[in-house]
Parts: structure tokens; sequence; C-alpha cells
């Protein structure tokens, strides 16, 4: 495995700060604020969703066909969490997380049953966007939620359904966020905090303007010894901005920076779980590096032509080790192999989009076209070391690292789309979009061992969408919609594709069965409104009908990261999600419902041999109506903030959620059954000593709950004395669900400073 140093990003780092302080010091954004219709989507309070990606005029909430979501940095703030992934787990309708590594910082996260994880292996379902640039790796697919920085942050909007503005793997939604700009937040914030498992971690953010001119700087590090043995973090990011903005002009330059080190705990049998701070083998470890520019900038050709467009280049490098169990053991006589990767990726694109407003015989109409292209090339390489297990199961090599695959891929995603926004009369809204979507796959062998792997594969699709919104009053709005999306199948997936062949993550590449495309059709109908002054209230049904939907079947070995890619046929998610909100002073209280059903449509058999239910050749028959694992069908969040002086603010989060039957598990027939649900409480709170000083603090599963939310059948190889590797002491390996489980009580404080801006960061003005 290759570490690149992280001095490059520094280097960069530095060089946009110092340009940005030096060239404008000190200015305050109240004498140069400009009124830009374009820049709403920076504000720190927001009312336009982002209904494409591109920069434009977005859209009133009022006006949009589904149940989206949206939270400002200051709700991110007001709660102090270690990343923006344990703020949604805990807050929005729809989301539910899996802890599959046990570290913070990656999470999988499941918006309405579909995944956006860090996971190679996992399915992706979800497109992710920074300030209008997907940022999916294209290499699986993955979603690297260390790479984003909490600090960074000005809104983050929620848009569920296959919306097909966002373009290409958009199934079950798209989560955008927006970063600050130094006009909008002026002023500074140094923070420190420090607690339970060895954290420690120093955050900054300095903003401000000068004339049109505005810049904003943050940065955040983060070291953590770990819930668990064997799984410290360590996070490095940054992420600076400078801005030009006029009346008819918005132009922001962007870099992001990350050098973060993260390693897990895996799964444990059910077995383990005595002792949950204990490793099933170690080490496993990623190295995430990150260099991310951005340019975006939109530009009022007349008083109804709005021209906007973003390019952006991303070098994204990944260097990991992981642990597994050899199960050819009976035949070579060896326990173990450390597999090392290195996936040096670099990707560039952008797109343009012209906004004509008009208002034919007196109604308002906006009319949006635009075309995007990424093109991205990454080199996976891939090397083996056999092992032995000490008694505590590291993986101690026995000879060199050997070359298993070194292979180019490239990827092509093309598309152009129309939407328009028509305002029928006062009451109705009339919404419709499309779009075309190319993707082009190439893989190429570097070797010259495996020329069957060279190939390339293509996909396209004309993907259309259609709503309607009724607003009887100013306090109500009805809404429906209908939209298709597509997923094209990646280079991971095209590469591990053969049942007979199962791939050890992060993969194999062989030369594999092709894929087809992934078709998602969403209809959703819904409401939303004020109760008076200070209830808000949001009710939403919907379902989302995928073909030839794509899974990773796992092969039940020991490792469970073993299996292949499959088309499996129809798959379907629906659900209701309530939300209720309502301000009761001093206490604001804050409750939501989410019902999830995700099953299986079409009938397939798996090779899930650790399963109880298998036949005499490993395999189960998954039907319809089987429930597709990882996804619990309630999930109850409640959250209380309560106003106890001028000075003294507490908050508590309560989640509930229902079990999830393991992945291995498709049938919903183990003997094991579904993981067990769980409920947590959380509590924070904020001292404001003066307006620019305040002491924070924040206790995590206050009550030392024992919980797992991810789950997996497979084989236990540790069934020797001292839970050593059995079959060297003569003791055959054991079928046994293995569970991720969430970490236990924890505590921490810290302290505030906001200088040179309007005072605290807990001001409304600040965050």
């Amino acid at each position: 495995m290759r570490i690149v140093s992280r001095a490059r990003s520094l280097e960069w780092t530095a060089l946009l700060g110092c340009i940005c302080i030096g060239s404008m010091p000190g200015a305050q954004a109240d004498d140069i604020k400009k009124d830009n219709p374009a820049e709403a989507l920076e504000l720190p309070t927001v009312e336009i969703i982002g209904t494409t990606p591109l920069p434009g005029l977005g859209t009133p909430t009022r006006d949009v066909p589904a149940n989206v979501q949206v939270y400002t940095s200051k709700d991110l703030a007001g709660q102090g969490q270690t990343n923006v992934t344990d703020y949604l787990e805990q807050n929005p309708n729809g989301i539910a997380t899996n802890a599959a590594q046990g570290n913070p910082f990656q999470p999988d996260i499941n918006f309405r049953g579909f995944s956006a994880s860090p996971l190679l292996g996992t399915p992706q379902g979800v497109s992710i966007f920074q300030d209008g640039v997907r940022v999916n790796e294209p290499f699986g697919d993955v979603v690297n939620w260390d790479l984003i920085p909490q600090s960074a942050i000005a809104s983050i909007q929620l848009i569920p359904g296959s919306n097909p503005a966002f373009g290409l793997n958009t199934l079950g939604g798209a989560v955008s966020v927006y970063t600050k700009s130094g006009a909008q937040y002026p002023g500074g914030d140094i923070q420190l905090s420090g607690g339970s498992f060895g954290r420690r971690n120093a955050e900054f953010e300095w903003g401000g303007a000068n004339g049109p001119l505005d810049y904003f700087l943050t940065g955040n590090i983060f070291d953590d010894d770990g819930w668990a043995q064997h799984n410290p973090s360590k996070v490095r990011q940054y992420f600076g901005k400078v801005g030009y903005q006029t009346e008819k002009s918005d132009l922001d330059l962007s870099f992001t920076g990350a050098d973060n080190t993260l390693q897990g705990t895996q799964t444990l049998p059910l077995s383990f779980l005595d002792d949950i701070r204990q490793a099933y083998t170690f080490p496993d470890q990623n190295h995430n590096k990150l260099a991310f520019v951005t340019a975006k900038g939109s530009r009022f050709l007349t008083d109804n032509a709005l021209l906007g467009g973003n390019f952006y280049y991303r070098h994204y490098r990944n260097g990991a080790v992981s642990s597994n169990v050899n199960d050819d053991f009976e035949d070579d006589g060896v326990q173990a192999t450390n597999d090392a990767s290195d996936i040096d990726q670099r990707g560039y694109g952008g797109g343009i989009q012209l906004v004509l407003t008009s208002h034919p015989a007196g109604l308002k109409n906006q009319l949006t076209l635009g075309v995007t292209g990424d093109v991205s090339s990454a080199r996976f390489t891939q090397t083996s070391q056999e092992a032995q297990f000490t008694p505590d199961r590291n993986t101690v090599g026995i000879d060199g690292y050997e070359l298993e695959t070194d292979a180019d891929t490239r990827t092509h995603y093309y598309g152009g789309f129309i939407a328009d926004t028509f305002n029928l009369s006062k009451l109705w809204t009339l919404s419709a979009s499309g779009r075309y979507n190319y993707s082009r796959v190439r893989i190429e062998d570097r070797t010259g061992e495996a020329p069957a792997l060279n190939g390339q594969n293509s996909f396209s699709r004309f993907n259309p969408a259609v709503g309607v919104n009724f607003n009887p009053t100013p306090r109500l709005t009805a809404y429906a919609s209908y939209n298709e999306g597509m997923r094209a199948p990646t280079a991971i997936e095209l590469t591990c594709a053969d049942p007979t062949a199962p791939c050890k993550l992060p993969n194999d590449f062989l030369a594999d069965p092709p894929l087809h495309e992934v078709i998602s059709k969403t209809i959703e109908v819904g409401a939303r409104g004020t109760l008076g002054k200070l209830t808000h209230w949001s009710a939403s049904v919907y379902r989302t009908q995928l073909e030839n939907d794509i899974e990773f079947i796992s092969s039940g070995a020991g490792a469970t990261n073993a299996g292949y890619f499959a088309n499996v046929g129809d798959t379907r998610r629906q659900g209701v999600e309530l939300g209720l909100e309502t301000n009761l002073h001093p206490v604001t209280l804050t409750v939501r419902y989410t019902f999830l059903d995700a099953t299986f449509q079409s009938s397939f058999a798996e090779s899930s041999p650790s399963n109880s239910s298998a036949d005499a050749d490993g395999v189960i028959q998954v039907s319809p109506g089987n429930r597709i694992p990882a996804n619990p069908r309630h999930i109850l969040k409640i959250r209380a903030d309560w106003a106890v002086t001028s000075r003294l603010f507490v908050g508590a989060n309560l989640v509930v959620s229902a079990g999830a039957y393991a992945r291995g598990d498709e049938d919903n027939r183990d003997i094991n059954g579904h993981l067990p649900g769980y409920a947590l409480v959380n509590l924070d709170g904020r001292f404001l000593i003066s307006r620019n000083f305040q002491v924070f603090a924040r206790v995590n599963n206050v009550f030392d709950r024992r919980y797992s939310n991810f789950g997996v059948v497979g084989e236990n190889f540790f069934t020797g004395p001292g839970k050593t590797f059995g079959p060297t002491a003569g003791v055959d390996p054991v079928s046994e669900q293995f569970r991720g489980p969430g970490a236990p009580l924890g505590a921490w404080i810290g302290v505030r400073y906001s200088f040179g801006g309007e005072g605290s960061g807990s001001a409304p003005d600040r965050d």
C-alpha cells in the first residue's frame, strides 16, 4: 500500500488561506451585501430548494412536489455532533444508519432504503452533491463522508425520490450540501473539545468581505483513540472559498482538502458480544486523501435570464489494508491474508444551465435547460500477503505482498436536462422535467495477464418527472409527483458479477458477465403546512419500484466482504413519513416518524451457506415479499430544545429503531431472526459565558445501551480456546450472525470563542 504525504494538501490550503486573508483583512459583510437571488441557497436561512444541482434560482418550497427537508449550519452547530452523519442519523425523516465498520466517520447512510455508503460492496442509490458537484466517487460510487467538513456547511437539503435532474444513480434521493461564504458568515470562531475515547478536536473558521469580494476559511483537526480496540481516527479537513458578488453576478472558487486515517473493527459474531470493544481481526485501515477544486458562478444576462455553471477537478487517493480469514485454509494451511489496495482517482467535469423566467397571461413560469459532463479515471492496484493469526487475532505477514490486480478504469457520464415550473394559478403549480443520461465504463488490465478483463460497457436512458402542487392557503401545501431515475453499474460491480467466483472486496477484478442498468420509478403524495404561527407539520406516502436492482450477495464465508454482484429483478421501497415541530416556549419539540417497507419483488436463488435455512448446496430461495436486509421498518426521532435561561440551552434526542434483517438472510428465515430494535438517548447543552464565549457539552448513549444496527450471516473461525483460530485447534467454524455494535456511553466538553463578527456562534446571525 502506498501512503501519500499530506504536505501537498497543506500547501494548497495554506496558499488559498493566505490569498483570502491577505487580500481582504477584517472587512465586514454588512458593508457590501448585494441582493442577488442566485445566492439564495447559500443564505443562513433557506426557503429555496435547489431542484437542479447547478447554480440557479431554485424553487420555493411551496412549489416542490416532494417531502424536502432543509437543515442549516445553525441546526448542526446547536447539537455539537462529531460529524454530519451523526446529525443525519438523529434528526431527518427517512434516514437510518448502519455501523458496519465501527468508526464514527464511516457509517452507511440509508435514505428511504437506499444507501450512500463508504464501503465497496454496498450498492449505492443516493447522490450526494457539494456545491453542485456530485461527490460519489466514480470508482464504486461510494460516499466518503469524512471528506465533507461539517464546519464548512451552510445548509443541507434532502430531496427524496428519483429526481432525474440530479442525474445518474439518484434512485432514492439526493442530498445537496451548500458551503458557507464570507459575506454570509463574517467573523471567526475557534473551538476546542475533548473527552471519552481519548477524543481531541480543534476547529476554526474565519470569514469576511471587502467590497464585492468575500472569503471563508475553515479547518478541523480530530484525533480519537476509538471506543473499541484498534479503531482510532485521525482526521484533517480543510475548506477555503473566495467569492465575488454583485447584483447580477455571483462567482465562487473553493478548495476542499482532507488527509484522514480511519480504522474499523468489523462486525462481531454473537458469541463475541460479551465484549463489544474487541476486534474480530485486525488491522483494517483506510487512508483517504482529497484535493478538490470547484469553480461555480452565475450571471443575469437580462432580468429574466440567468446563466449558471460550474467546473471542478477532484483528486482522490485511498490506501487500504484489510485482514481476512483464508477460506482455503484446509488446502494450503495458511490462516489469513492481509489485502492491500490503492485507488488513485482523478476526475473533472462541469455543467452549464440557463434559467428563463416569464409571466405568460400574468402567471409565473420558470424554464431551466442544462447539460453536464463528468470524466474520471482511476488506477486500482491490489496486493495480498499470506499471514498467520496471533492469539489476539492480529494478522502477521509470513511473506511479502504479491500483486493480484493492476487495472485502469475510465468513466464518462453525460447528461442533458429540461425542467419547467409553471404556476397555473395562485393555487396550482405544475412541474415537469426530463433528463437524458449516458454512461460509459471502460476497464483495462495493466498486467497483460488478464486480457479478458479489457472491455467497455455503455448505458443510456431518458428519465421523465411530473408533479403538481396545490396551495389553497398560505399555510397548506398538498402535492403529488411521479419520477424516474437510472443507475449504471460501476466498474466494481461489472468486474465482480460471477457467482462461481466470489470477489473479496475491495475487489478482485475478473472478466464477469455484464450487468443491466437499474431503473427506478417513484410516486409520492403528501402535504405540509403550519398550525398557527408556531407549529409546522408534514406527511407523505411514497413508493419506489426498481427494475433490475443490483445487490451484493454474500458468499457466506468467514470474510464477510466476500461475494458477488447480481441483478436480482424487481425490488420495492414504500413508506410513510410524518413530521411535527412546535414551539412551546421555552421548549421546542420535534417529532419525526418513518415507516419503511423495503422488499424483494422477484424470486431468485442466493448462495448463503451460513444461513440456517440453506439447502445442502448452501443456497437459499428469496421470494417476493421478503424484506431487504439492513432496513428497519419503524424509526421514531424526537428532539427537545429547552431554553432554560437566556444563557443556558439544553437539548435531547431520542432515537427509536425497529430491528432489521442481516445481510445473507435475504429469505428472512435464518434461525437468528432480525437484529433487536433499540432506543437511544443523547443529550447536549450550551452555556454562554459572554456573547463571544461559550462552553458546550454532549453525552451520547446516556443509558449505555448495548445495540446493533447492522448484521451479516457468516462463519466464525475463532472457535478455539480463548477465541483463537479454531481450525488450528481442530475445531470447525460455526455459522453465526455477525453484528456491528453501536458506540457505548461517551461524554465530551468543549469551549468556543467567537471574534471579529456578530458575536457568539450561538447567535442567529452567526450560525
